[in-house]
């Protein structure tokens, strides 16, 4: 059992970012089986969920005209189009049945405002609004963060930056991650997340 200072963040391993989902990562299944062994490590676990309304406007289908994966300017800054996926409430949204998610104490949903994206477990897309994450961490002592899921280059990387911006010490674990890698964002962000202090193991 790792110390009660260590947490285990398991971001959005849901349907639609698995094999056969909305908006899949490729082998974004594979991760489960080591993600479950891990969870069993960690005192403190918790799941984010991506959990969206359907007018969400990271979807591209709430643009007229515009293609997924294309890139628009909202209030906060350059936001991704997306496929339409994790709409609340839908089969895509809850987690992958493989994922052990009862031996999660906390599920943070994320997502939820209809006009801002969510990337990070910590803070919406503004970088303002927080999620509440980093108080209930800080409550329970938790100073270590290690992150694993989907995807590399989006969630859990903004999400492991700003978990260094806050204080923690965080390591990623790649081979319990997946990636999207749209336009090079992967080696993008692997530079980034080691320029801030990140811990790519």
């Amino acid at each position: 059992m790792r110390p009660a200072n260590q947490a285990l963040i398991v971001i959005d391993v849901q349907n639609d970012f698995c094999p056969g989902g909305a908006l899949a990562v490729a082998q974004g299944d594979a991760i489960i089986p080591q993600i479950n062994a891990l969870m069993g490590q960690f005192q403190t676990v918790v799941l984010t969920q991506d959990w969206h309304p359907a007018d969400h406007s990271s979807f591209a289908a709430n643009h007229a005209g515009a293609a997924p994966f294309s890139t628009v300017q909202m209030p906060y800054g350059a936001q991704t189009l997306w496929p339409s996926h994790c709409v609340q409430g839908t089969k895509g949204a809850e987690f992958h049945p493989a994922l052990r998610s009862d031996l999660a104490q906390l599920v943070l949903r994320k997502g939820f405002r209809a006009g801002i994206d969510s990337y990070s477990a910590l803070f919406e897309n503004d970088k303002t609004t927080p999620t509440g994450l980093d108080g209930y961490l800080r409550a329970r002592g938790v100073t270590g963060l290690t992150l694993v899921g989907l995807a590399t280059d989006y969630c859990v990387a903004f999400s492991a930056l700003d978990a260094v911006a806050k204080g923690f010490d965080v390591t990623v674990l790649q081979d319990a991650c997946r990636a999207i890698d749209l336009d090079g964002s992967l080696a993008r962000q692997k530079q980034a997340m080691a320029a801030a202090g990140v811990v790519l193991a």
